[in-house]
């Protein structure tokens, strides 16, 4: 890839994950404030990787805001873009997990400042200096931070900057249904890399095969690289005529599975930085899912995601232990 500035640009949610961490001495749930949101775990395990990263969203210029601001720079993680609302407090999302790990979230978002950024926000020489650009749809649920989206993809778009795709729907945040599956169709049209998990490929195409899913997807937009990340049943890649499937990590000491999804991401997204997008093999296909599934397992062991990614050798470290 051509020499630009940052190896990924995200735009999106910058939050407070609020994640239960035990009782008090009289019985109430105890709650642990870990910095999260999507798009920024995907660049904080980028960053363990080496990868430049910035980016692009709005925090309440309130006490959380600003230790996120400083969670993002101390991670390396570029805030050039990162704005701060006067107006409107940081967004909050309560996590509450079940037993096997999967998890809820209730969000304090109605509004939070990660949904007040706008288009002229938007700086659009830090996505033209980016290998690649990614998003997902917490960013297209209201009007005025979907516009700053389409905006950012239109600059990706016409400099020829890689366009990174995970829908990460989380159903509460939206008017209707199909109001988000009309802003995933419309992310769909500019991504070049697709990230989808198992129910969202199945309520989006109404397929259960997820192949038969990735057809229905590649009649609107015939994206390159789509991965389908299937929780317990692993990972699969579907490039151009190949479907390459990777076994799971399954852990006794899994504590939740938030920010899983966007490990796995990042590690997918390394890799085509390291290995482009033109010419992958099913042998290169399947290193880059175990690999991925692997930094993924690691994640479900911590609380949180953002601050306790795992570092490459982290991940070589345990495929060692496992292999």
């Amino acid at each position: 890839m051509t020499n630009k500035l940052y190896d990924v640009v995200a735009l999106g949610e910058l939050l407070i994950d609020f994640t239960q961490n035990g009782k008090s001495e009289q019985g109430n749930g105890l709650f642990e404030a870990n910095p999260g949101g999507a798009p920024c775990n995907v660049l904080a395990m980028l960053n363990n990787l080496g990868k430049k990263t910035s980016f692009i969203g709005k925090v309440g210029n309130d006490q959380f805001g600003l230790m996120l601001k400083v969670t993002l720079e101390e991670l390396g993680i570029g805030t050039e873009n990162l704005m701060l609302d006067d107006e409107v407090h940081t967004t909050l999302a309560l996590v509450h997990t079940f037993e096997d790990g999967d998890r809820d979230f209730s969000f304090y978002r109605n509004p939070g400042a990660d949904m007040m950024l706008t288009a002229d926000e938007v700086q659009d020489d830090l996505i033209k200096s980016s290998k690649i650009f990614h998003f997902g749809t917490l960013s297209m649920t209201h009007d005025g931070v979907r516009e700053a989206t389409k905006k950012a993809l239109e600059v990706a778009k016409n400099a020829g900057v890689m366009i990174s795709f995970d829908p990460n729907l989380r159903e509460p945040l939206w008017k209707s249904l199909d109001d988000a599956k009309e802003q995933v169709l419309y992310g769909l049209q500019y991504a070049d890399i697709l990230k989808i998990s198992d129910n969202e490929i199945q309520w989006l195409t109404g397929e259960e095969d997820y192949t038969e899913g990735v057809k229905k997807i590649r009649e609107l937009k015939n994206i390159p690289l789509i991965l389908v990340s299937m929780g317990k049943e692993g990972s699969r890649a579907y490039y151009k005529d190949m479907i390459v499937e990777a076994k799971p990590f399954l852990q006794k000491n899994t504590i939740e599975t938030t920010g899983a999804g966007d490990t796995f991401c990042a590690n997918v997204l390394n890799y085509v930085l390291e290995h482009g997008l033109e010419n992958l093999t099913e042998e290169g296909l399947t290193e880059m899912l175990t690999f991925a599934n692997a930094a993924a397992s690691i994640i479900t062991t911590k609380k949180g995601a953002l601050k306790v990614m795992p570092t490459k050798e982290d991940v070589e470290s345990f495929l060692a232990s496992v292999q």
